[in-house]
């Protein structure tokens, strides 16, 4: 047999049944769903990572700016985490409590509520949710209509701020929604802010009528926007926050933390039709597990982790460091937006930052088809993220077009560090926009780790 064959095959079956990790992009197709979508576009195996840098099977490093998509407020594996977890460990607490109070998540609540806005923090109550992507909102919305007896939400999505506002006081004096729903800086349409001063006059808005305002800080929330919430940045409080994603310290972990004055909705939560008359048909009836009853909610060790990650966050001051070190990445992303006609936009809060890719005007004009050159903004897009990975850096995209290269580096992401990702960075969008415009891509130079 071929030495070189049997040294990569002895390789790759290290490991129980013969299963090793640098054969696992090509076993994983064939039994996973087609629906793996980060695979695809990341083929990275990672086996190991600490705060910034991730390794993979191949003992290649890279810097991480996807951040979980946004779940690790302080990076991979951070000292104070890891020593969260191992005492939970270690004590013999249960690590599945189906929502039963725990020291663990008294020492959690505690602690959350030290971060809350102060107006908020004084009459906050705390529900726990399943981890799940839609579990917080579904909570959110079924506590806002057992509050109020209405059914409509509102959402603030991507069409223009002024159809919310109008929703919450209808021209035909109609009833107002059971609540406005909204996103502080909207990452998934392509990290775009709500501006600061319209949200206040929504929060008036909200007020007068008696609507109540839920904000879903689940990737803005715990430091990424330059604040510790994305909210503090207008000076809003709203009646409810979606807590997920950063809260669980890189563990699944969600809650729905909502004013007192809305008590009166749990009353509302076992069966019972929104409205308080019994006379309007159609509304699902929510029990006990639609809102937040779920069984893996709360749990012990993400609570811990949690806890550990917003005093760390608090006490180290990172929010502060985030608009500092935020600001300066934006600098730096506009000038690329200066030299190179592909970066249409550049824009974004503290560590939560997006560049849209877009063709000129008149790019493709007589252009000849070639498969091998990107021309729409996604395809842009999609080139500068596979030109980052060759050159050692993760990143994200997002957008309704997928069109926009997201950064959430972790919170802990030093100077030096941001450096690196600026630079391998813009010369990931060098390369893709000479590529563009027919010439050869210059000659990759070897990225030391």
């Amino acid at each position: 047999m071929n030495v070189r064959s049997e040294a990569v095959r002895s390789e790759d079956d290290a490991g129980p049944r013969g299963v090793g990790p640098r054969g696992a992009p090509r076993r994983q197709p064939t039994r996973e769903t087609a629906a793996r979508t980060y695979p695809r576009a990341l083929p990275v195996v990672p086996v190991r990572a600490r705060g910034l840098t991730v390794e993979d099977a191949a003992g290649r490093r890279y810097l991480d700016c996807s951040s979980g998509s946004g779940a690790l407020a302080l990076g991979h594996n951070h000292p104070v985490v890891l020593e969260a977890i191992r005492r939970v460990l270690d004590s013999g607490a249960p690590l599945h409590a189906m929502g039963l109070t725990t020291p663990v998540e008294d020492a959690f609540v505690t602690e959350l509520l030290r971060t809350l806005p102060p107006r908020l923090s004084a009459h906050a109550r705390v529900r726990f949710c399943g981890p799940g992507g839609t579990d917080p909102v579904d909570t959110a919305v079924a506590l806002a209509r057992a509050a109020t007896g209405r059914a409509p939400v509102v959402t603030v999505t991507g069409a223009h701020h002024r159809a919310a506002a109008g929703a919450c006081c209808p021209a035909d004096a109609g009833e107002p929604p059971a609540g406005v729903l909204l996103e502080p800086v909207r990452g998934a349409d392509g990290v775009l802010t709500v501006p600061d001063a319209w949200l206040r006059d929504l929060r008036r808005i909200t007020a007068e009528r008696s609507v109540p305002l839920i904000a879903d800080e689940t990737e803005t929330g715990v430091g990424r926007t330059g604040a510790f919430w994305a909210v503090d940045h207008s000076g809003v409080t709203p009646d409810v926050l979606i807590l997920s994603k950063a809260i669980g310290g890189s563990l699944p972990l969600a809650a729905v933390v909502h004013h007192d004055a809305l008590d009166s909705l749990d009353d509302h939560l076992d069966g019972h039709r929104y409205d308080s008359d019994g006379h309007r048909a159609g509304f699902p009836r929510h029990r006990a597990g639609a809102s937040g009853a779920a069984t893996f909610r709360g749990n012990q060790l993400a609570l811990a982790a949690g806890a550990a990650t917003l005093a760390h966050v608090r006490e180290q001051r990172l929010a502060e460091h985030a608009a500092t070190l935020g600001g300066r990445i934006l600098s730096r992303l506009r000038d690329l937006a200066a030299e190179f006609a592909c970066v249409a936009d550049v824009r974004g809060r503290g560590l939560m930052i997006g560049m849209e890719l877009a063709p000129p005007d008149g790019a493709l004009d007589g252009t000849p088809a070639d498969a091998d050159r990107p021309h729409t903004g996604s395809e842009l897009a999609a080139a500068v993220q596979r030109e980052c990975l060759h050159r050692g850096l993760i990143v994200d995209l997002t957008g309704p077009a997928g069109n926009v290269v997201r950064l959430l580096p972790p919170l802990i992401v030093t100077e030096e560090q941001t450096s690196a990702v600026l630079d391998r960075l813009a010369d990931a969008v060098q390369a893709v926009d000479r590529r563009r415009d027919g010439h050869a891509p210059p000659r990759r130079a070897h990225v030391p780790h």
